[in-house]
């Protein structure tokens, strides 16, 4: 089996790709990148690690149910949208394996067994394997919301990818909802922050560490992210990267904003 990448995607605004939204295309070219992120990735992963912007816990959880349900974590949507089923099954044994790569870390874990996989999650992946047909395991942040923490634990998890495990950062390279919400012009902010992590990307893996620990640095940083969790998927991928090389492989604006997706080893 071949070495699988590792994503940090964009995952929308709510079930916005199942919804009218106005203007009506808003969400149009995202949805279509999603859809077409299997045939990109070409070789199908054997599960998939998903580490979701909305999920944080004191000790990082895993969750290690064979059959997760679906957390409907978002509110004042259409009645349908509350009515989206996404099936996929859990993988227990991957769950062990995560929970054993990390605490031999030394990172300490925690086991849920009653979360559902939330909008994060199962939102991008209704169009990415929309056969619900691949297992899925959710891993929490860290509520620390410590950049170094979660490349770390990106690094502890690499291995994974040698054994058919696609990681996953699902979360928002642009994440001010009163930027996008409040009237105000957040182009040239998202412009400038995005310009400087698609840098950081594309930097050699020990500058790539570098610049992502101190991403508050970034130009604009906190004026794209006045809280993290959105950004920290990406800490994990680029942690899971080793030496890879990293690249930006979408590119849009939304709601005035700019939000990109980037690979690392495809």
């Amino acid at each position: 089996m071949l070495r699988m990448p590792t994503l940090y995607i964009p995952h929308g605004g709510g079930p916005c790709f199942f919804m009218d939204w106005h203007p009506p295309h808003t969400w149009d070219r995202m949805a279509a990148w999603l859809r077409g992120l299997a045939a990109d990735i070409g070789e199908r992963p054997r599960a998939v690690l998903v580490i979701s912007g909305h999920w944080e816990e004191p000790r990082v959880s895993v969750n290690v149910q064979a059959a997760p349900p679906l957390l409907f974590d978002y509110y004042g949507f259409p009645p349908h949208t509350y009515e989206l089923q996404y099936p996929a099954p859990g993988d227990p044994e991957l769950a062990t394996r995560v929970q054993a790569l990390l605490a031999a870390g030394g990172v300490p874990t925690r086991a849920e067994t009653e979360r559902g996989l939330d909008h994060g999650v199962f939102v991008p992946f209704l169009l990415i394997y929309p056969q619900a047909d691949v297992p899925i395991v959710q891993l929490s942040l860290h509520a620390s919301l410590d950049a170094a923490a979660h490349l770390v634990l990106g690094a502890l998890l690499e291995p994974l990818r040698d054994e058919g495990v696609l990681i996953v950062g699902s979360g928002m390279s642009y994440h001010n909802m009163r930027g996008l919400m409040g009237g105000g012009d957040p182009g040239p902010d998202s412009a400038r922050f995005d310009a400087w992590l698609e840098a950081a990307c594309r930097a050699a893996p020990a500058e790539r560490t570098r610049l992502l620990t101190n991403w508050q640095q970034a130009p604009a940083a906190r004026a794209c992210h006045p809280r993290e969790e959105h950004l920290l998927p990406l800490m994990v991928a680029a942690g899971a990267a080793g030496d890879d090389p990293g690249r930006r492989v979408f590119h849009d604006r939304v709601m005035g904003a700019t939000v990109s997706a980037f690979a690392f080893g495809a």
